[in-house]
């Protein structure tokens, strides 16, 4: 509970924000926006919250597809599909195919998703197939881990930010993360806003971001 509200009170507010950050994403320069809704992790909480959740992320899909379509936001969910409802997996696939000709954002939603359990799968897939000829490349596994996961062609993390005073990854994209800026804030989900989007946007601009390598000042 937060503020003598209970959990679940959070989880539907919670849905509300991720409207408005939808809608501010591209006006930030973003493309790309994964937002991470339940970790395979999650399904230790009361069996209670968990139904109520999955109602929850199966009513956001409903509701939210057409507007998705106007404003040319492509909805893709990335995780697991098989412990999932059945009703909350064709409720996927009607969002995914109804939204598939969006360009303006792609929004991913981590559903029942661990990062390691990703990586762990894309290898298992990786070392039973044969690649005569071929040596097995970064980009070779992350194509198989991509699919893996459902979530097709994507690229690395450029920013990622926790809100809730967490300072940890909780299995979130671990691959895609290698190089990418953290951001923490204090700031609940459901209280996050766009212009708290709009000032971890600006502090990432900010850094320099160098992969490895040496400060540009220090480059010569």
């Amino acid at each position: 509970m937060s503020r003598g509200r209970p959990r679940t009170a959070g989880h539907v507010v919670g849905a509300r924000t991720v409207r408005t950050i939808v809608e501010a994403a591209p006006a930030n320069g973003i493309g790309t926006l994964t937002l991470y809704a339940f970790s395979s992790d999650n399904w230790k909480r009361p069996s209670r919250e968990v139904a109520m959740l999955m109602r929850l992320f199966r009513r956001y899909l409903l509701s939210e597809v057409d507007r998705c379509v106007r404003n040319g936001v492509r909805m893709r969910v990335i995780g697991r599909r098989d412990r999932l409802p059945l009703e909350l997996r064709k409720a996927i696939d009607s969002a995914e195919a109804a939204t598939r000709q969006g360009t303006v954002l792609d929004l991913r939603i981590a559903l029942d998703y661990s990062a390691r359990e990703s990586i762990l799968r894309a290898a298992e897939t990786a070392q039973a197939q044969t690649f005569p000829g071929r040596t097995l490349t970064v980009e070779r596994f992350a194509q198989v881990m991509n699919d893996a996961i459902h979530a097709g062609p994507t690229r690395d993390v450029d920013l990622l930010i926790r809100t809730g005073g967490e300072q940890r990854l909780s299995d979130f994209l671990l691959w895609e993360c290698a190089y990418a800026e953290l951001y923490f804030t204090p700031r609940m989900w459901p209280e996050f806003s766009p212009a708290d989007l709009t000032s971890a946007v600006r502090e990432f601009h900010g850094r320099e971001r160098r992969f490895g390598g040496v400060p540009v000042a220090a480059a010569g």
